[in-house]
């Protein structure tokens, strides 16, 4: 395990070391991908917590129920693999695949002021919610906006109409009362 030079900023948390598997130093990890085992697919993991940063390198990995157990290169005690319970799992945003038109990642929406068809300013995405049959958007008030209310918009087509990531600008379909 070495330490890292990336800045903060080209990494993003893509799951969570919580516990230790077995005696042989696999850990138990929470993914944060979908679906959960594509966290397997990044062979070389930054590993986060606080100030500490570590890198490490993946040797092996299973899906055992809604968890993962995988296996660093180098790790092979039950108490070291313990240490790293409470680190976060992150990667290059460059290593993510592309997307097609029209598709974004959570972390490209979050930030975007929220602007509804009559040319006001709800708020700016906070953070998005998988909730089963649709992801939801809570939209935070911010600077400049027509309240101060917390709204939770529907991630649908019927919903957002267009996303402008150059202007940091989503326009959506919503009555500013609901």
């Amino acid at each position: 395990m070495t330490a890292t030079t990336k800045p903060a900023d080209d990494y993003l948390v893509i799951g969570k070391i919580f516990s230790v598997h077995g005696v042989r130093g696999e850990v138990k990890v929470y993914s944060f991908t979908d679906p959960i085992d594509n966290l397997l697919d990044y062979s070389h993991w930054t590993l986060r917590r606080g100030s500490e940063v570590r890198q490490v390198e993946l040797a092996s990995g299973r899906l055992q129920n809604k968890v993962l157990v995988a296996k660093l290169k180098g790790l092979d005690d039950r108490e070291e693999a313990r240490l790293l319970a409470g680190f976060e799992i992150c990667v290059l945003r460059s290593l993510l695949p592309d997307l097609t038109d029209g598709e974004y990642y959570w972390y490209q929406l979050e930030g975007l002021k929220v602007i509804d068809q009559l040319g006001q300013l709800l708020g700016t995405v906070h953070h998005l919610l998988e909730t089963g049959a649709n992801d939801v958007m809570v939209v935070k008030a911010c600077t400049g906006s027509l309240d101060d209310r917390e709204r939770l918009l529907p991630y649908t087509e019927q919903c957002v109409l267009a996303v402008d990531l150059a202007a940091g600008e989503m326009r959506v379909e919503w009555d500013a009362d609901f």
